[in-house]
């Protein structure tokens, strides 16, 4: 495997928090309103002690906004994660409002929610683009990726500062020995991360029940968890949900 220039010691202590405010967004535009508002509810995230906001603007708007993200560029006092896609003029977005961190991630019009890991290894050059240019801008690159040795050299030659794994797999499996395959393979790819030197986060699918294995993950640095929060929002309120499922992680330490 190809050593990372950037290479850093692993990560100690409680996996950070990144809350995923997306689904704010959803409720707003599904009447194309202006409530509930997701500047408010990352003020909230992080009264609730999130480390990070999250939020994914997609190419078809279908939630977070350009407004949101240049608001939340402005207002939000920890560290503002930014997932998209590789497209030029996406990436020419993050490069304008520079965000801590861009987080690549594979889109489909289609999709109700990300699928699965981006695909580096048919898209290398267009990747290697998009990594370069965001570097360039002084900004964090994380690329959301698969358990899969192969996408996650290939991240790893590109230069990424992280390397996000997709959870989803995990999240849907049943409790037991299919989960706990899964949750092999996790662990697998988090060890060939951390050897590399590349930040390890994991999301997708997380949520209350199923973060502490997660969180355990030797090197685990950040979890970006939305769905799953803003749902226990709903009965507990935005700030008692993030500092619930924080305590959750710090818990499994």
């Amino acid at each position: 495997m190809t050593a990372n220039a950037n290479a850093r010691p692993p990560h100690r202590g409680p996996a950070r928090l990144g809350v995923n405010i997306d689904h704010v967004a959803t409720i707003r535009q599904a009447r194309r309103g202006v409530e509930p508002d997701p500047i408010w509810a990352a003020a909230a995230a992080e009264l609730g002690g999130a480390d990070g906001i999250t939020i994914h603007l997609r190419e078809d708007r279908r939630h977070i906004q350009d407004r949101d993200l240049r608001l939340l560029r402005e207002t939000v006092q920890v560290d503002l994660n930014l997932e998209l896609s590789i497209e030029p003029e996406m990436v020419a977005i993050a490069v304008a409002t520079r965000p801590d961190q861009v987080t690549i991630v594979p889109e489909r019009r289609e999709e109700v929610t990300t699928e699965g890991g981006l695909a580096i290894t048919p898209r290398r050059q267009a990747v290697a683009e998009a990594v370069n240019r965001l570097r360039d801008a002084g900004i964090r690159v994380a690329a959301f990726l698969d358990p899969d040795p192969a996408e996650i050299d290939a991240a790893v030659a590109l230069g990424v500062e992280a390397i996000e794994l997709h959870t989803g797999r995990y999240a849907d499996a049943r409790e037991g020995r299919d989960r706990d395959a899964v949750l092999g393979s996790l662990r697998d790819a988090g060890a060939r991360i951390v050897a590399a030197g590349v930040g390890l986060h994991a999301g997708h699918g997380l949520d209350y029940r199923n973060v502490a294995d997660v969180a355990l993950i030797p090197g685990m640095a950040e979890l970006n968890i939305g769905h799953a929060i803003v749902c226990r929002a709903v009965f507990v309120g935005l700030e008692a949900a993030v500092r619930e499922m924080k305590g959750r992680i710090e818990a499994a330490r």
